[in-house]
């Protein structure tokens, strides 16, 4: 794993994300969500041939996050940790109980709960090791799924952006596999031969996310353009003819008592 080479489509896609929205600077510290899954065992290779094969003069750490979901995840952690060893990565371990809190929060969604929590961790960690920005794996098919499921919850039009400061902590949020679809990251992962671990959440292929990527996957067979439509309705000059917004009532008022 040690040549630093990616498939050049994989590291196009990466090196346009950094340079299009400015993801990485001389001086960083990037630290990196490591959960052991194809995406992440990918973002870190991915980050660390950057740092190899481009001149600017950043360092990487990353992080993997034990959930409680499983009494073996110690023995897993070490295939993490060995890996970004191969690549010169320092590697820490921070445990969490979202297991716990999920049976806490009783009916509120298990999926927000895990991810409110899991940055909690990765944003304190962070600020510890002096890293000033945090790196996650979310790729184009994740970009997409979530504009889907805000249109389809919500009514908004909204995904998460490639690159977000975060006030609270000081630490900047990046997305370098914003280009990359899914299917690409699953490729690579069985060529290179990856060490992926499967994911412990008991609640893994039953999420809402899971339920819209079918949709998607479904609705394609019909409109073969249809993940290229939504990839493009991400950006902002992408907004067609829509409404107003609503009017309140007081915006109304001297026309409403024109008909009186």
């Amino acid at each position: 794993m040690t040549d630093f080479k990616l498939p050049q489509v994989i590291f196009s896609k990466v090196f346009r994300a950094v340079v299009e929205f400015e993801l990485i600077d001389d001086g960083d510290k990037i630290l990196i969500g490591v959960s052991g899954g194809k995406d992440s065992l990918l973002l870190t290779y991915a980050l660390a041939c950057l740092k190899h094969r481009t001149k600017k003069n950043f360092t990487l750490a990353a992080l993997t996050i034990d959930p409680k979901f499983s009494d073996d995840f110690g023995e897993k952690i070490s295939r993490v940790k060995n890996f970004c060893n191969e690549l010169g990565i320092s590697h820490e371990v921070r445990s969490a109980d979202i297991a716990g809190l999920i049976r806490e929060q009783g009916n509120k969604s298990p999926c927000y709960t895990c991810a409110y929590f899991r940055r909690a961790v990765m944003n304190r960690t962070a600020n510890e090791l002096g890293a000033n920005k945090v790196a996650y794996a979310h790729h184009l098919d994740d970009a997409v799924e979530t504009f889907f499921m805000s249109l389809l919850s919500t009514g908004q039009l909204e995904t998460f952006q490639p690159k977000t400061f975060l006030d609270r902590s000081s630490v900047t949020v990046i997305r370098p596999l914003v280009y990359v679809r899914e299917r690409e990251v699953i490729n690579f992962a069985a060529k290179r031969g990856l060490d992926v671990l499967k994911s412990p959440c008991p609640f893994d292929g039953a999420t809402n996310r899971q339920r819209v990527k079918n949709l998607i996957a479904d609705l394609s067979r019909d409109f073969p353009d249809l993940f290229n439509h939504l990839a493009a309705a991400l950006r902002k000059n992408s907004i067609g003819e829509l409404w107003d917004a609503p009017k309140t009532r007081e915006q109304m008022r001297a026309t409403y008592f024109t008909y009186k």
